[in-house]
Order: structure tokens, then sequence, then C-alpha cells
């Protein structure tokens, strides 16, 4: 368990085997509750090799001290990412006029 947002991870190792690689992550808010988007890969069994980049948005809230996730959302693909983004970008732009 997370003490600190620092140490918020989504690696995963079972047997031995990294099979959620954690590539990159950005802390968007910290506090009692924070939000943190990671990039990470699957490790394809089948292939053995990772897969493509995923993406992931997840809340944590503090209590006791720790971390614990409540919610998150999986960005299934290189399109959907690149669709949120443009959606974003269309609203930010929209509101600045």
């Amino acid at each position: 368990m997370a003490e600190s947002v620092d140490e918020l991870t989504v690696e995963y190792t079972e047997d031995g085997l990294v099979t959620v690689k954690e590539l990159d992550k950005k802390v968007l808010t910290k506090g009692a509750w924070a939000t943190v988007i990671f990039r990470y890969q699957d490790w394809d069994r089948r292939k053995e090799a990772y897969g493509p980049d995923k993406y992931t948005i997840r809340r944590y809230q503090k209590r006791n001290g720790y971390y614990q996730q409540k919610s998150k959302f999986n960005i299934s693909s290189r399109e959907q990412a690149q669709n949120i983004i443009a959606a974003l970008q269309e609203w930010i732009e929209d509101a600045q006029d």
C-alpha cells in the first residue's frame, strides 16, 4: 500500500514476471484525493512480448495514511486516447472564446 502519490503504480509482477509494465505516470492532482494517469504495457503470454501502449486514469483516496484506489478508467486504444485529447482541446478552445 502506498503512503505517498509517488509510490502509486500499476506495475504488477506474477511469478517473477512483470505482467503489467509501467512506462510512465503523470500525477494530475495530489492531496486526500489523488488522480494519476499511467502509460503501461501488458505482457502477452502467447507472443511472449509486451503489447501496445495502454493508458489508465486512476483515482485514489488517502485513508488511514494509505492511498486506496477508488475508481479507474482504461483508455482502450491509441485512437481512443487521441479522440479524448481532441475533445478536451476543442472544449478548452471554445471556453476561451
